[in-house]
C-alpha cells in the first residue's frame, strides 16, 4: 500500500504519460487516416475487424469494443462498406446478426497504416507485459468488455487435431486462434499444492 500522496503523484504522472502518448500516436494516426480518407472512428473500426474473429465481426462488438453509440458505429460501417473497405453478410443461422469483414482492399489499408510508422521500431515485451496488465486491470473495475486474443483465453482448448473454443465447441484455426474475440476471458491463476 502507498501513501495516498504518493499514489496520487503515480497517478497523475501516469495519466500524463499514457495521456501524452495518445496524443502523439493520434497525431500520426488522425494524418494517416486523413490521407486515406477515412476519419479515425472508420480508421479504428476498420482495423479492430481486421484484427478480430468471426464471434466478434459486428456491429455491436465493434461499437462496444470502440466504445461507441449504435448510432456512431452505424453510420461508420456504413460509410466503410460505401468505400468498399467491408462487407455486411448475414448470419447463417440468426438473421438478425450481421457480420462485416475487411475486403482485400480494407485489409491492404489497415495494414498500410498501423501499426502507427512511430511505433514500427519499439520493441519492448516489459512494456508491453505491463500496458496489458494495467488494461487489464482498468476493464475490471470499469466492467468493460474485456476483449483479447483467442490464444490466450481462458475457453481457448488445444486438441491433437488443432483447436477448440470452450464456449462455442466450434473448431478454430491457427488464424482463428491469434484474433481478438469479444468473449475473451482472462485466465484464471492455477495454484499447485
Amino acid at each position: 500500500m502507498c501513501r495516498v500522496d504518493t499514489c496520487i503523484r503515480v497517478s497523475s504522472r501516469l495519466y500524463f504519460l499514457l495521456q501524452r502518448v495518445g496524443a502523439v500516436i493520434g497525431e500520426e494516426l488522425r494524418g494517416r487516416a486523413s490521407q486515406a480518407g477515412l476519419s479515425m472512428a472508420q480508421l479504428e473500426a476498420l482495423d479492430y475487424l481486421a484484427s478480430c474473429n468471426r464471434y466478434s465481426d459486428t456491429p455491436a462488438a465493434t461499437g462496444a469494443f470502440l466504445g461507441i453509440t449504435k448510432g456512431t458505429t452505424s453510420q461508420t460501417l456504413r460509410a466503410l462498406e460505401d468505400k468498399g473497405l467491408i462487407t455486411k453478410t448475414p448470419d447463417a443461422n440468426d438473421a438478425r446478426v450481421v457480420h462485416c469483414r475487411p475486403t482485400r482492399k480494407g485489409r491492404t489499408l489497415a495494414r498500410s497504416i498501423l501499426p502507427p510508422e512511430i511505433l514500427r521500431d519499439v520493441d519492448s515485451p516489459t512494456l508491453e507485459a505491463e500496458l496489458e496488465a494495467l488494461l487489464r486491470q482498468l476493464q475490471r473495475s470499469s466492467g468493460n468488455v474485456a476483449f483479447g486474443v483467442c490464444h490466450s483465453c481462458e475457453k481457448f482448448t488445444r486438441e491433437a487435431q488443432g483447436y477448440r473454443c470452450g464456449l462455442t465447441g466450434e473448431r478454430l484455426t491457427e488464424l482463428d486462434s491469434t484474433k481478438l474475440c469479444r468473449e475473451y476471458e482472462a485466465p484464471r491463476l492455477r495454484v499447485v499444492d
